[in-house]
């Protein structure tokens, strides 16, 4: 038996001549399950970096990379379980469920493709209706005192962060262990997963600080505890490799926001300079963030927003002991210890008060591309399952 669902999407673009891709209201069909699989009522979703990623079409066109004439986005919501496959034991019927978007995996349980986006075959929530396996849920705890809106923002931000955080801080502590350094400090640039993993940094001790050039995301760090610093105040810090060499201009504004932004970054430290900092940018602060890295520092990321190629000089990486730490979302114990301490210690997001209508998903993209939502845009599909 096959199911209708209203769903946008989006479709391949030209050869040579690709273009932004746009959302498309359609229809589509929804598969009978199999024993494995979940069938779900989307409640709400929220708006990715991947999914930006997508209508850009950058670093690739997934409808051709998937080699499907168009997809289904979103891999980031709320859903309420409608029906489950005999063999599914991780959520029940009736359930709220947070997307657990791992699309394929290795053979250790780690994310290789995700769902709703490069993942062939599997859809994203941005449908009425939608299917799933049972391993790309976890249930929302019981009476949650947090909104399916937070856990929609959490299920891919924050257990992003918890495991790349994980990682990170373990291996800061195998080169220094705590009576040494009772107080690190943690770094970061980047988006809502930098802000969900500085902020679990500093409900564990560490002095946390988030670097951004918008005032609207100023705004929501300070709110959510944090140190915030401008980084407009230290001019052109966007390091472009190819220009360097051949745009004096650009060398010599460069060289100066570089210059004040580490006296900055030493000063705020007393001289320590960062024990692990969150890039989730790359290119255009990859040599800022390696100069302003403590010796035995750790540089962690788990994205690649504004550039995916970077150089550096393995002597001195070498020499310092710095750490690279690069992970990709998360295995499933790490979604539920996640989802565990997200419910008992507060640890979520704060959500936009404004959820987006499922028509209004256009709008939406339209907003986050010229930077006009916060951390967290938050949409509704199935706008009768929200209570």
């Amino acid at each position: 038996m096959s199911y209708q669902a209203d769903a946008w999407v989006i479709e391949a673009g030209e050869v040579g001549r690709p273009g932004r891709a746009r959302l498309k209201r359609t229809r589509v069909t929804v598969e009978s399950i199999r024993d494995d699989e979940v069938l779900a009522a989307p409640v709400c979703g929220c708006w990715e970096g991947n999914t930006e990623h997508a209508l850009a079409r950058t670093p690739i066109d997934i409808c051709r990379a998937r080699r499907e004439p168009q997809v289904v986005l979103g891999n980031a919501g709320v859903v309420r379980v409608l029906e489950t496959g005999k063999a599914v034991t991780q959520v029940r019927t009736g359930q709220l469920a947070m997307m657990f978007p791992s699309g394929e995996t290795d053979a250790y349980g780690y994310t290789v493709k995700a769902l709703g986006y490069e993942a062939p075959g599997q859809m994203g929530c941005m449908a009425t209706l939608m299917k799933l396996r049972g391993a790309q849920l976890i249930p929302v705890p019981e009476n949650s005192r947090h909104t399916p809106a937070q856990w929609a923002a959490f299920s891919v931000r924050y257990v992003t962060a918890w495991a790349n955080w994980r990682l990170a801080s373990a291996v800061f502590r195998l080169q220094v262990p705590e009576e040494e350094c009772p107080t690190p400090q943690a770094w970061g640039w980047g988006g809502g997963t930098t802000l969900a993993e500085l902020t679990l940094a500093k409900a564990q001790g560490w002095r946390a600080v988030m670097l951004s050039g918008s005032p609207h995301h100023l705004d929501e760090i300070q709110r959510a505890g944090l140190e915030a610093i401008d980084r407009n105040t230290f001019g052109r810090l966007s390091h472009e490799p190819h220009r360097v060499e051949t745009d004096l201009d650009h060398r010599h504004a460069y060289q100066q926001a570089e210059t004040a932004f580490l006296a900055e970054v030493a000063r705020r430290t007393e001289g320590a300079m960062v024990h692990v900092f969150l890039d989730y940018i790359g290119t255009p602060v990859h040599r800022a963030t390696l100069r302003a890295l403590a010796r035995q520092g750790v540089l962690a990321t788990a994205g690649w927003k504004e550039g995916m190629e970077l150089t550096l000089l393995r002597a001195r990486e070498c020499i310092t002991r710095h750490q690279h730490i690069h992970t990709h979302f998360a295995r499933y114990q790490e979604g539920l210890d996640a989802v565990a301490y997200g419910e008992a210690m507060g640890w979520m997001p704060q959500v936009d008060s404004r959820l987006y209508g499922f028509d209004e998903l256009p709008a939406l993209a339209d907003d986050y591309h010229r930077g006009a939502t916060g951390y967290f845009p938050c949409f509704l599909v199935n706008a009768e399952e929200w209570t």
